[in-house]
């Protein structure tokens, strides 16, 4: 059932809150929507790790989102778990013409500078893909001159699998794109990139 809603002057304002697993909390971030005059009838939450696409919590703030209306997060990991799927809800948010509020990294794309932070962080990331597409290519020429798809390290570091798991949160990119990157096998990597987001998930 769709939350009732009040007139206000000022624009409404739509909570959404996360935790990753129902041993956690949700008390911090609903005392920082509350602060920031979110209504409790007008927060939204999900108990779940930020990998699953199937969260109730969110399909329900972003439908409950009207023309003119703010959706408020405590940090923006909450609402997305990589910087192409906080664009891509991002963008949909702006062409239903409801802004986005981060309470943590103060941005409100409501007003003028908020929009000018989401067109960097946005800008930022364009860049960010070319460049691992250059390189993508390059190690791919690299690897057809050598007759084979580059070295095959026994061990991906945490710091290649955070990079591969923002690269396959890519549609433009394909995970065997990101094996070649990295010299593994696309078998290997997929193994890997489930122990790295499942110990992920347990920090949370």
């Amino acid at each position: 059932m769709e939350k009732s809603r009040q007139i206000d002057a000022a624009p409404h304002q739509i909570g959404y809150a996360r935790v990753s697993t129902e041993d956690q909390k949700l008390d911090l971030q609903m005392a920082a929507l509350s602060a920031a005059g979110v209504r409790p009838d007008d927060v939204w939450s999900d108990k779940a790790s930020g990998l699953r696409s199937d969260r109730p919590g969110l399909a329900g703030a972003l439908k409950a989102c009207r023309p003119g209306d703010v959706l408020v997060v405590w940090r923006l990991d909450r609402l997305a778990r990589s910087t192409a799927e906080l664009l891509s809800i991002g963008d949909r948010l702006q062409a239903a013409g409801v802004g986005l509020r981060s309470l943590t990294e103060h941005i409100d794309t409501s007003n003028a500078a908020g929009k000018l932070v989401y067109t960097v962080i946005a800008a930022m990331a364009e860049f960010e893909r070319n460049l691992i597409s250059e390189r993508t290519k390059a190690g791919m020429a690299v690897a057809r001159e050598k007759g084979r798809r580059g070295g095959r390290p026994a061990k991906l570091t945490d710091k290649q699998l955070a990079l591969a798991d923002v690269l396959m949160a890519d549609p433009s990119t394909t995970g065997q794109q990101v094996a070649d990157q990295f010299g593994v096998h696309r078998g290997t990597l997929y193994r890997a990139l489930r122990d790295f987001q499942r110990k992920r998930t347990l920090k949370a």
